[in-house]
C-alpha cells in the first residue's frame, strides 16, 4: 500500500499500475475538505513511488463522485471573494499536482462522476466509462462554477462550444454521448471497466500512446484566430443571457471567464477560476441556489425517514372522484407503479379521469419521453369503477370529489364503511379543515388531508396535513406514498387554507389594495414576473386559479383570520367573480385570453374589468418597482413568519420549499425565508413598518423583532412557539 486514509487509498499493482482508489466511509464518495487533503498525500506518494509507472483511478463505490460536499463550503462562501478565491486555489493547486504526475493517468468512471467527481476526471490524461456513467459539470444550478480547474481543462478537452454547453447548462451526459463530444476516449461494459482501463494505461506505459501531448493540450491557450474566437463568445453569450437572464448571474460570468481564459495557460487561466468564483460565491443568487439545495435535501431526508418507519405499505391506492383533479392523481400513481382504483358516480367522470391520464401520457409518448408499451402499462394500473366494491383492499384512499365540506363529509363516511379497518383515508382539499372532516370518520386516527397542486402531474408539492387526532404512523405512510408517486410532500399542521394558500391570500390581499389605490394590474403582473421572477404576476395567477375558487377561498381565510384577512370591500377579485368572469376558464378575468393566427395562447388587459374597476379604484397611480414588491411581499413573508412560529409548517428548509414547489416561487430567492434572510431581517422590519398603517398583513410579528435583535438565522432556530 502507498498511501492509506480514511476516503481513498492508493496501491500498488502489477506492472507498476497504481490504482488509486476513493471509497469514502458514507454510502458515496464526495469530495470534502478532509477528502481534497488526503488526495494530496495520496499524489505525493504516487510520485515518491519509484515503481509506479501509471495510475488508474478507480471508485470502490457504485457510483464515481457525486461531487464537492457543498454543506462545508458554506460558511466559506460568507467571507471575503478573496479568501474563497484563496482557499479554491489551494484546492485546484492539488489537482494541478495530479496532473503534473510524471505518468499516463486514466479514470475508470462508473455512476456519477459530475462537479467536483467530473474535474478528477478530467485532470487524468484519458477516462474509460461503463455503460451505467454520467459525467458532467453542474455548478450553475448551485449558482456557482466549477472550482477545481474545470473551467480551464473542459474546453481544451471537448472544444469551447461544447465546454460552454456543458457548463452553463449544468446538464449530466450519459456515457456514449460524453464520448460524442470527447469527453471520455471509451465506453465499456461495467463488468470490464477496471481491465479496459488498465489495458489502456499498459499501451500508454508502452508508448503506443502520446500521453503526454495529450496532456500538454490542457496546459497551453486553446488555438482559436480572433475571429473564431470572437464568434464563439459573441453567439453564446447572447443564447446564455437569453436562457439564464439577469437573475441568474453564474453562467455569463462563466461565459466572460472564458472569454479570457482560453488565451492563457493554465497557470494564468487558473488564477481567472479561482477569482470567478470567488465573485459568483458571493452573489445573492449563489446563497438562494445553494440554500434551495440543502432545503431540498432536507424535504428529501424527511420523506425517506418516513418510508423506512412507515407501518403501514401503500401497495393499492384508490382515488374517489375522476375529474381532471382525480386523473391525474390516477396518472401519477399508476405511472409510478402504484396500482390505483378510480371511483366516481357516473361513467361520464369516468371517461373524463381516464381520458385525462391518457391526455398526459399520449403527450409523453408524442415528445419521445415515453414508451407505447410504458403508457400501456401506466393505463393498466389504473382500474375505473361505479362501486366501492373495488376498493375493499386498497391501502390508501384519496378522496378528490368537490370541494364542500358536506359532499366530502358524506363521500368519507361511506368510504370507511367500504374500506379495511387498517386503510388510510385522506382527502384532498385545498381549504377544508382536516379536523371538521375528520368528524365524520370514526377512526380519525387513520385520516388526514393530501393537497395535490393542478396540474398534479406538473406540480410537485403534496401537502400532508395533520389533524388534531391523526397518528404518527398515518403520517408517515402518507409522507411515503406520496415520495412513492415522485412528489416532495411537507408536513403541515391543519389551519384555514393550510400553509401554501395561508400565505398566498395574504399576498392577493396586498394586491388588491394597490389595485384599489390605482395601481396598474398589468404593471403589477410584469414587476412582479420581471423584475421579482414570479411565473406569473398575482392577476394573471388569480386567473389561472379561477376568480371563483380565489373568491371561495378568501371567504375561508377571512372567517379562520378575521382580523388580519377580513375581505376586503370591492375587492377586484370580487367585483370579477359577481360578474362571472372568472379568469381562464371562461375565457376572461383581469385579462381576456384567446389564440393567435398559429393556435398560440395570448392574452390582452380586459376592457371589462378596467370598466368594472374604474368606480372603486382611485384614479391610476405610478408606484416604483421597489413599492409594487414591497406591498404584495412582505404579506406573504409576514404570514410565512407566523407559519412558522405558530408550527403550522416545521422548519424554514420546509416553508422555502413547500412554495418553490407549490407556487413556483423564484428558485434564484430561495424561498420566502431564504428572501428574508438575503433582504436582511432589520431592513425587512424597517420596510414593512413604513406600511403597518395599511393593515395587520403588514405588521412583523414580536418573534421576527427579536430575531432581528438576536442576529439569528431561522435555519437554525427553531421558533415554534405553539403549545
Amino acid at each position: 500500500m502507498i498511501y492509506q486514509g480514511n476516503g481513498l487509498s492508493a496501491q500498488l499493482l502489477d506492472d507498476g499500475i497504481v490504482e488509486l482508489c476513493f471509497d469514502s466511509k458514507g454510502s458515496v464518495n464526495a469530495l470534502n475538505i478532509a477528502t481534497l487533503e488526503e488526495y494530496k498525500s495520496a499524489i505525493i506518494a504516487i510520485g515518491e513511488c519509484i515503481d509506479a509507472k501509471g495510475v488508474v483511478v478507480t471508485s470502490a463505490k457504485s457510483t464515481f463522485i457525486v461531487g464537492a460536499d457543498i454543506t462545508e463550503f458554506t460558511e466559506l462562501f460568507k467571507t471575503p471573494d478573496d479568501k474563497i478565491a484563496g482557499v479554491f486555489k489551494n484546492s485546484s493547486d492539488i489537482f494541478d499536482m495530479f496532473e503534473d504526475l510524471n505518468m499516463p493517468t486514466i479514470a475508470a468512471i462508473n455512476g456519477f462522476a459530475l462537479g467536483g467527481g467530473c474535474e478528477v476526471t478530467l485532470v487524468c490524461d484519458y477516462r474509460v466509462a461503463d455503460t451505467t456513467a454520467s459525467v458532467g459539470l453542474p455548478e450553475v444550478k448551485l449558482g456557482l462554477i466549477p472550482g477545481f480547474g474545470g473551467t480551464v481543462r473542459l474546453p481544451r478537452v471537448i472544444g469551447i462550444d461544447n465546454a460552454l454547453e456543458w457548463m452553463t447548462g449544468g446538464k449530466p451526459y450519459k456515457a456514449a454521448k460524453a464520448l460524442e463530444f470527447g469527453a471520455v476516449d471509451a465506453v465499456v461494459a461495467p463488468e470490464n471497466l477496471k481491465s479496459a482501463a488498465i489495458e489502456m494505461l499498459k499501451d500508454a506505459i508502452a508508448g503506443k500512446f502520446d500521453w503526454q501531448a495529450k496532456r500538454q493540450e490542457k496546459l497551453e491557450p486553446v488555438a482559436l484566430t480572433p475571429i473564431e474566437h470572437a464568434m464563439s463568445f459573441n453567439t453564446a453569450k447572447g443564447m446564455i443571457f437569453a436562457k439564464a437572464g439577469k437573475h441568474y448571474p453564474a453562467p455569463m460570468i462563466l461565459a466572460n471567464l472564458l472569454e479570457e481564459s482560453v488565451k492563457l495557460d493554465r497557470t494564468q487561466a487558473m488564477l481567472l477560476e479561482n477569482a470567478a468564483f470567488g465573485q459568483v460565491a458571493k452573489t445573492d443568487a449563489c446563497a438562494a441556489q445553494v440554500g434551495l439545495f440543502l432545503s431540498d435535501q432536507v424535504v428529501k431526508g424527511k420523506a425517506k425517514k418516513a418510508a423506512k418507519i412507515a407501518t403501514k405499505k401503500v401497495e393499492r391506492a384508490a382515488v374517489l372522484g375522476a375529474g381532471i383533479m382525480g386523473g391525474g392523481i390516477a396518472y401519477q400513481s399508476a405511472y409510478k407503479g402504484t396500482p390505483i382504483v378510480m371511483k366516481d358516480i357516473n361513467n361520464a367522470a369516468l371517461d373524463l379521469g381516464l381520458n385525462t391520464a391518457a391526455g398526459i401520457l399520449t403527450k409523453s409518448v408524442d415528445k419521445g419521453r415515453m414508451t407505447a408499451k410504458k403508457m400501456a402499462q401506466t393505463l393498466n394500473n389504473i382500474t375505473p369503477t361505479l362501486t366501492y366494491d373495488s376498493i375493499k383492499d386498497v391501502d390508501i384512499v384519496v378522496e378528490a370529489v368537490v370541494e364542500n365540506p358536506n359532499v366530502k363529509a358524506a363521500v368519507l363516511k361511506e368510504v370507511e364503511a367500504n374500506v379495511s379497518d387498517d386503510a388510510i383515508i385522506t382527502s384532498n382539499t385545498s381549504t377544508i379543515s382536516i379536523d371538521l372532516l375528520a368528524q365524520s370518520i370514526e377512526k380519525p386516527e387513520r385520516f388526514c388531508g393530501m393537497h395535490f397542486f393542478n396540474p398534479v402531474n406538473k406540480m410537485p408539492l403534496v401537502e400532508v396535513i395533520r389533524g388534531k387526532d391523526t397518528s404518527d404512523e398515518t403520517v408517515a405512510a402518507v409522507v411515503a406514498y406520496a415520495a412513492k408517486m415522485g412528489k416532495s410532500p411537507i408536513v403541515v399542521n391543519d389551519c384555514p387554507g393550510f400553509y401554501i394558500n395561508r400565505v398566498l391570500f395574504p399576498y392577493f390581499s396586498g394586491f388588491a389594495q394597490l389595485v384599489l389605490e390605482g395601481a396598474n394590474y398589468e404593471k403589477v403582473d410584469k414587476v412582479m414576473e420581471k423584475q421579482f421572477g414570479w411565473p406569473m404576476g398575482p392577476a394573471y395567477l388569480l386567473d389561472v386559479v379561477g376568480i371563483d375558487t380565489a373568491d371561495h377561498c378568501t371567504d375561508v381565510m377571512a372567517a379562520g383570520f378575521p382580523t388580519r384577512m377580513a375581505k376586503i370591500s370591492n375587492d377586484p377579485s370580487s367585483v370579477l367573480y359577481n360578474e362571472k368572469l372568472l379568469g381562464q376558464k371562461t375565457g376572461s378575468g383581469f385579462y381576456e385570453y384567446s389564440k393567435d393566427k398559429r393556435g398560440r395562447p395570448q392574452k390582452a388587459v380586459n376592457a371589462k374589468a378596467l370598466e368594472l374597476f374604474s368606480p372603486i379604484c382611485a384614479a391610476e397611480t405610478e408606484f416604483t418597482n421597489d413599492e409594487i414588491i414591497a406591498r404584495v411581499m412582505i404579506p406573504l413573508v409576514n404570514e410565512t413568519v407566523r407559519c412558522l412560529e405558530e408550527g403550522v409548517v416545521a422548519t424554514a428548509a420546509e416553508a422555502d420549499m413547500g412554495l418553490i414547489y407549490g407556487l413556483g416561487f423564484p428558485p434564484f430567492r430561495g424561498g420566502p425565508i431564504r428572501y428574508l434572510e438575503t433582504v436582511g431581517l432589520e431592513a425587512f422590519i424597517e420596510t414593512a413598518d413604513k406600511y403597518a398603517h395599511l393593515g395587520e398583513i403588514y405588521q412583523v410579528t414580536d418573534g421576527l423583532r427579536e430575531m432581528a435583535a438576536s442576529g439569528k438565522s431561522y435555519f437554525n432556530t427553531n421558533v415554534n412557539t405553539a403549545k
